[in-house]
């Protein structure tokens, strides 16, 4: 009996430590301080946000969130204790709303990262409406997932009352769901070089940089394209440190056998046929090198033979966003605690992404370079960099090098911050007519201090002349043309580390000299916005797509209908996501703009077209004004999609200069050292093909700022899109 007894208390204890973390106050019973209590608070808003014991659907109390604003948004949010294993969740609550307008209320619930969201917009439920049950359903992805966050919101202007909110996993209740237990990969296991790489010293005679440029070469290759590799049996990253040392000093025959061992010892894998879709092939797999780099007739045939191993479209290293289908790279470690990481991880850092680039940059080809001979050429710049200063400028080198706006190091870097200066003056500088122009001012209270005008050209910043700091940046500035390099280095020309900058400058021919204070960012910083919409004369509408709200269109077009024109100003990031909702008030009939070119993990490296994605028309009732794009060196990857969906519209004609030509969804690399870039993870083309990326879009009317027009506060492409629709 006392065995049994024994074995029963094990089985509780058992049982206990296996029971998920308790949920409570989904129903907002439990107050602290007038706030039901597990629950935050986000949003940029200014709503009241409290719990109402008058108006309720059950029990003492609900949550309401009031707003007497017409833009922003607040949102209660909750975060379960625990990841759950299911495919659907489905949250469940009752709403009652007052007066709301400007935006919409609803529940909300988010799994991350990014793996799937809703917040109940498509409904649109506004106004007022009595307690009614809503719900939101999710797919999960348990193995992909961090957390979960849900709660209700309110978008714009009025009241929301929210009460028993309930949450089901797969029809069964969330506090009785089972909690989804990752089994971690073996990669994970792997510790041995978790405090540093052991290597140092390595030898970079004219030999051995060709025996490193081997290793990164093959090293990369069996990341990508060796099954085994994909299913997270290997650390990979510390596998590379376990092999470079088995290849100093050895001669290429030597190096090879070493390499047949190791190919060998990952196992077996099946072989596949490649089946090509040929036509539909943008960009082939370089992997030319196998056979030019003078490796034995065994190591060539091992690595041929891995092109047509079978491999599974999931790899531990490597994943593709749902819908959108660029890569996320979402397992590669950071190494954030190494603030400047030691021979063998800066050595790791230039491996890993010059592979990613080899293998899964959709824009490989227009990098205008033979991208294998970048790598030797980095090997020792990375290998000697003396500080987390030169390391990480080694990075953005070759970061530079693929010449995609989107890739630049981003994140707050400290490096990089100290390097440009890391306080702002209060002055906005551009390339105009070739030549840094002051355009404005970030708070006009601080203009006349500066004692600077709008049209001053500066020639000189702390005692060097501008041609000169363009051409020390250039190899530092990651865009994919010169235009938008030019507009980085504007953006950095008066930033310093120090309280003051020395310049000169010329106005009307003169040179003169100023002293300008320094400032941090969030006392320059700006929150003023645009309005969305405006009318010019009542002739011609404005839209300004910084301040983009695809809920006003509707109500807007039914204002703008009988107008001369519109001007649609791409010369901001837009706010919203419009294309096809505006692009199909635009067009009676569905026309195509766009496809798409993307890679996967069974052939890394090829990219293949998709087929053209149309924006619908609206039929006879489409606006049939001019419609004037305004576009500069600013419109940048969104900006430039809304673009080339839009100037389809039959009476659309594009004003001002080319653009950044930087498209398609992002894609994150994290680098050793915490180091964080992106690369553009798509193809964008035009329907025929034609290339988007470094290009830009191309405008149909060609107009740039003057130095003259500067100075006179006009905007000249503004005037030029106004004078078209009018006369």
């Amino acid at each position: 009996m006392k065995k049994h007894c024994i074995i029963l208390i094990l089985l509780l204890i058992s049982t206990n430590l296996q029971a998920q973390k308790k949920i409570e106050n989904l129903n907002f019973e439990i107050i602290e301080n007038n706030f039901p209590k597990n629950w935050n608070i986000f949003g940029d808003g200014n709503a009241k946000i409290s719990v109402d014991a008058t108006e309720k659907q059950q029990g003492k109390y609900s949550a309401t969130i009031e707003s007497t604003e017409e833009k922003g948004f607040k949102a209660l949010a909750f975060t379960p204790p625990e990841n759950y294993a299911g495919k659907k969740i489905k949250l469940s609550g009752y709403l009652k709303t007052e007066n709301v307008s400007n935006g919409f209320a609803g529940l909300w619930m988010r799994i991350d990262p990014q793996i799937a969201f809703d917040n109940m917009k498509k409904i649109g439920l506004k106004g007022t409406n009595p307690w009614k049950k809503y719900e939101v359903t999710l797919e999960m992805s348990p193995e992909n997932t961090k957390q979960i966050v849900l709660g209700a919101l309110l978008a714009g202007k009025g009241k929301i009352w929210i009460d028993e909110l309930k949450v089901s996993i797969d029809g069964r209740d969330i506090g009785k769901a089972k909690v989804f237990e990752k089994i971690p990969a073996k990669v994970e296991l792997d510790k041995e070089f978790d405090d540093g790489s052991k290597l140092s010293n390595i030898n970079l005679d004219e030999k051995n940089r060709q025996n490193l440029k081997n290793l990164g070469l093959i090293w990369g290759y069996l990341k990508y394209y060796h099954p085994n590799i994909a299913k997270g049996n290997y650390n990979w990253d510390y596998e590379l440190f376990r092999l470079l040392p088995k290849l100093k000093g050895n001669s290429i025959t030597e190096n090879d056998k070493i390499y047949i061992s190791w190919i060998k010892n990952l196992g077996e894998f099946e072989t596949t046929k490649i089946v090509s879709d040929d036509k539909n092939i943008k960009i082939k797999a370089d992997l030319d090198w196998i056979t030019s780099s003078g490796f034995s007739q065994e190591l060539t045939e091992l690595l041929l033979n891995l092109k047509y191993a079978k491999r599974s479209k999931i790899n531990y290293y490597v994943d593709f966003f749902d819908q959108v289908n660029n890569p996320d790279f979402k397992n590669e470690n950071p190494y954030k605690k190494m603030s400047f990481p030691d021979e063998g991880f800066r050595l790791l850092s230039l491996y890993r992404y010059w592979n990613i680039i080899q293998y899964y940059f959709p824009y490989k080809n227009l990098i205008e370079e033979d991208w294998k001979k970048v790598l030797p050429e980095f090997i020792p710049k990375f290998l000697n960099a003396k500080n987390q200063s030169e390391y990480t400028l080694a990075a953005l080198e070759i970061i530079a090098r693929i010449h995609d706006t989107h890739a630049n190091i981003w994140g707050n870097n400290k490096a990089v911050n100290q390097y440009f200066g890391e306080r702002y003056s209060s002055v906005k500088v551009s390339f105009v007519e070739n030549k840094a122009i002051v355009t404005d001012f970030y708070k006009k209270e601080l203009a006349k201090e500066t004692r600077l005008q709008k049209g001053d050209i500066i020639v000189e910043v702390n005692g060097e002349n501008i041609d000169s700091i363009i051409q020390k940046q250039l190899k530092y500035t990651a865009a994919s043309n010169y235009p938008t390099q030019l507009r980085e280095i504007a953006r950095n020309l008066l930033c310093s580390n120090s309280e003051t900058i020395h310049i000169k400058f010329l106005r009307d021919g003169i040179e003169n000299s100023a002293s300008i204070k320094t400032y941090t960012y969030a006392e320059i910083a700006n929150d003023e916005q645009k309005e969305f919409f405006e009318m010019f004369n009542n002739d011609v509408a404005y839209l300004y797509m910084g301040s983009a709200d695809s809920e006003k269109l509707p109500e807007i077009f039914e204002k703008i209908k009988n107008t001369k024109g519109l001007v649609i100003d791409f010369r901001s990031y837009p706010s919203d996501f419009v294309v096809f909702k505006l692009g199909k008030l635009l067009k009676p009939n569905s026309t195509e703009f766009v496809k798409f070119s993307n890679t996967n993990n069974t052939q890394p490296g090829v990219f293949t077209f998709t087929p053209s994605l149309k924006i619908p028309g609206t039929g006879k009732n489409y606006y049939k004004g001019k419609i004037a794009i305004l576009i500069n060196e600013t419109t940048q990857s969104s900006a430039e999609y809304h673009t080339m969906g839009l100037r389809t519209a039959p009476n659309a004609k594009v004003f001002g200069s080319t653009t950044s030509g930087a498209d398609g969804n992002v894609s994150k690399i994290m680098l050793p050292g915490n180091i964080s870039t992106m690369i553009s993870g798509i193809g964008i083309y035009y329907p025929d093909g034609k290339e988007t990326q470094r290009v830009g879009i191309i405008p149909d009317i060609v107009v740039k700022p003057t130095i003259e027009g500067i100075k006179t506060d006009k905007d000249e492409v503004l005037e030029k899109a106004v004078n078209w629709i009018t006369n």
